[in-house]
């Protein structure tokens, strides 16, 4: 099994170097700070609606002391069309408070460091340092890679570290910041959650879609 995933992710690599030459990650950010917060703001949120968010949001936010600066009240209120604004409100400020009591206010280029952060996890810091930095910290695995990863029959894991170790373990470490947005992308617009476009996927003649047949018979039997 591992000789055959080998195969395959190169097959992978391969198709997805062909099709984004330059993958970016879709959240919108002039410096790493802007990213961290804009990642924790879309956690069971779209792209485009924290992009929307963020173009008055990061006008008035500008450094981690000034969202400490507000009553939570406030800043809950800024941020609530992103959903879970109570949760994400007390998430930023315990970071911005981290940020400033133990790194000066910036934001630190190490893993170890970042998901000391609240609301920081691996997903989250993996996003900032892959893009900000091109720093291989890991696999960027959210709702999309997860999917994709599972459907090409890279990992049968559910839990999204597991998912990341498996990777981790097939890609090479040169590719971590590539693949990850890359999966991204081809998760949100081909390898979608539901009717996935099967037909127009680069990465089909790899694929063991699991998952796929049955959801299709299910539809057909209704």
């Amino acid at each position: 099994m591992a000789a055959k995933n080998n195969d395959k992710i190169g097959t992978v690599l391969s198709q997805l170097h062909n099709t984004h030459k330059s993958p970016k990650y879709e959240l919108n950010w002039t410096s790493a700070f802007e990213l961290l917060i804009a990642t924790i703001l879309a956690a069971q949120a779209t792209d485009v609606r924290i992009n929307q968010l963020t173009k008055t949001l990061f006008v008035k936010y500008k450094k981690p002391s000034d969202y400490l600066a507000v009553p939570v009240e406030e800043l809950e209120e800024d941020i609530k069309p992103s959903g879970f604004f109570r949760n994400k409100a007390k998430a930023i400020r315990g970071a911005c408070q981290v940020l400033i009591d133990q790194f000066g206010g910036e934001v630190p280029k190490d893993i170890d460091d970042l998901i000391k952060l609240p609301g920081v996890a691996r997903k989250t810091a993996n996003v900032v340092l892959n893009t900000v930095w091109n720093i291989p910290s890991g696999v960027i695995v959210d709702t999309h890679v997860g999917r994709v990863s599972q459907r090409l029959g890279l990992t049968k894991r559910d839990k999204t570290e597991a998912i990341e170790d498996d990777l981790m373990r097939l890609v090479p470490k040169e590719e971590w910041t590539f693949v990850g947005p890359a999966m991204v992308l081809h998760g949100r617009y081909i390898c979608t959650s539901k009717d996935p476009k099967c037909g127009e996927c680069v990465l089909a003649v790899a694929c063991d879609k699991v998952g796929v047949d049955q959801k299709s018979k299910a539809k057909k039997a209704r």
